[in-house]
């Protein structure tokens, strides 16, 4: 499960582990700011929060890394 919800210089993320087999993971919340995107999680054994913070060259080859084998890569930008 997740939600969206569209906040004054953001759109928020949440994804909620809605289980299986295994033991359930704390929500992420992810936050796309005009600039970068940050990645939040509660860890449970010091119940503070981590966070992750990618520009969005770095969310861009992530997106292109979850459809791509194997390998090392570079992504070359288009001319405008």
């Amino acid at each position: 499960m997740f939600t969206i919800e569209h906040e004054f210089d953001a759109t928020v993320i949440t994804l909620v582990d809605e289980g299986g087999d295994l033991p359930l993971q704390e929500d992420v919340v992810i936050n796309a700011f005009e600039d970068c995107v940050t990645v939040d999680q509660v860890d449970p054994q010091t119940d503070e929060v981590v966070r992750i913070t990618l520009s969005l060259t770095q969310l861009r080859d992530l997106a292109a890394a979850l459809n791509l084998p194997e390998g090392s890569y570079r992504l070359e930008r288009k001319p405008d």
